[in-house]
């Protein structure tokens, strides 16, 4: 078993460094350190953990050119695109500091026999593991509301963006955090799966395919461990009778490519009334011919590579079981020649159950056109995924769009007329097999305290 890992930049294959994993029994070390922080940080005040968090901001602030360089390096993400994450970081830290407080302050509820209090109180260290496509902000999201409800949090992240986990933890330090209340451990996914046992592991939280998702969850039941899932998913932005069609067509071009189509909560399936959808596809055609594929260091690019060269190959193939199946590659699917591992913009169409096109999670720049018979058919065909994280509607009537997000969009979270990815103050998270549980909006801060009860008689 190889026990180094080798990071590439995907836009021009050269290798960018070389990691050295730790083994089982020194994981296990650090997770004893980040138990023995846990110990001292939970004492501390919500003003102590504030200020480092606010300070932590302006860090993230400060080197953000440095950030987003090392994102585009190690994940192809376009280099402008890395700055608005780490924009988002830094007002988490900012939201979290200021609303923390009162979000796990004690409540006063009254009683027959006298009074009671609930407290949130930390339980311990967390395990968090966490993807590359959105290497500061997975792990921020996670790490900043724990260590601010008390716990400590430890990272194993992916093997292709070890250098954004190391610089992780350097800022933390330079925040000012104590040591192993943040720690990152460069170790693999046997491992990170052998620490769910550890005793001081209180909690997990994964962010990934629904797959590997399931059996962290599984692993964790067996420990009576809490999890929080954020999955995949295959959002359907539907374009509805009433829509402003020149909207639809740019937001959803916007919602499907942001991140090189490489987003949890990409517009994936634009599933479209059929009065509009001839109108639809060929703005959509038009839209895509137009971006730019290239350097994601270059000011003119729209789409860089995808972030390694196996994730592009297994995107491919979706798209060529999906044709075979029936389906009709309108513009692209094909891997072009060039270096790096690029795959251009696709709109595939013809699409029925059974194709991985309309069943699974198509992680890259590729859009699945489906045609509607009427709303009705619309809202159907959105529904007929086992995911549910997100999603979108267009349509004038504002009112009609809120009402079958509410009670008919089976999903955590729907746009209506625009595209949104986190917000601080929101809640973010699916349903079905797109996980359970949420970040943000001072309902993540919540996921792994303990809502302790204390009842107080009165006996005078």
């Amino acid at each position: 078993m190889t026990n180094t890992v080798t990071t590439i930049n995907p836009a021009t294959e050269q290798t960018i460094a070389d990691y050295t994993l730790l083994d089982l029994a020194q994981a296990k070390n650090e997770i004893d350190k980040s138990h023995e922080a846990f110990l001292q940080w939970r004492m501390t005040s919500f003003t102590e953990r504030a200020k480092h968090l606010n300070q932590l901001a302006v860090i993230f602030e400060e080197n953000k050119q440095s950030i987003a360089k090392l994102m585009t390096a190690e994940m192809g993400k376009v280099y402008s695109q890395g700055f608005q994450e780490v924009e988002l970081c830094a007002a988490i830290c900012r939201y979290t500091a200021e609303n923390g407080p009162a979000q796990l302050a004690d409540e006063q509820r009254s009683m027959e026999t006298g009074r009671a209090i609930i407290s949130y109180q930390p339980i311990g260290v967390l395990l968090g593991i966490q993807p590359w496509n959105f290497p500061l902000y997975q792990v921020v999201r996670y790490a900043v509301t724990n260590i601010m409800a008390g716990n400590t949090a430890v990272l194993k992240h992916a093997g292709n963006v070890f250098g954004m986990a190391e610089k992780i933890e350097q800022m933390f330090a330079d925040a000012g955090f104590p040591s192993h209340v943040f720690k990152n451990l460069l170790i693999d996914g046997k491992t990170a799966s052998e620490l769910i046992s550890h005793p001081a592991i209180r909690g997990i939280t994964f962010t990934g395919s629904d797959g590997t998702g399931k059996k962290v969850a599984e692993q964790a039941g067996k420990q009576v461990k809490k999890t929080v899932l954020e999955l995949g998913s295959n959002d359907a932005y539907l374009v509805l009778d009433d829509a402003d069609l020149e909207l639809a067509i740019k937001t959803c071009v916007q919602g499907r490519m942001i991140n090189n189509g490489q987003t949890c909560v990409s517009a994936k399936r634009f599933v479209v009334v059929d009065s509009l959808y001839d109108e639809f596809k060929a703005g959509i055609i038009e839209q895509f011919k137009g971006l730019k594929l290239g350097d994601p260091m270059d000011e003119n690019t729209d789409l860089g590579p995808m972030a390694r060269e196996d994730l592009r190959d297994k995107l491919h193939d979706q798209v060529q079981k999906s044709i075979k199946a029936g389906a009709k590659v309108v513009l692209g699917g094909e891997i072009p020649t060039q270096t790096g591992f690029y795959y251009p913009a696709t709109l595939i169409e013809n699409l029925s159950p059974g194709m991985p096109a309309y069943d699974d999670e198509l992680f890259g720049p590729v859009a699945s056109l489906i045609k509607a018979k009427d709303n009705e058919d619309a809202m159907r065909i959105a529904n007929d995924s086992r995911y549910g994280l997100g999603g979108g509607i267009f349509s004038k009537d504002e009112k009609q769009a809120v009402e079958l997000a509410k009670k008919y969009f089976d999903t955590g979270m729907v746009n209506i007329n625009g595209y949104g990815l986190a917000q601080p103050n929101l809640p973010f998270g699916g349903v079905k097999d797109s996980g359970y549980g949420r970040e943000h909006g001072g309902f993540g801060i919540r996921e792994f305290v303990n809502i302790k009860t204390i009842m107080i008689a009165d006996n005078s």
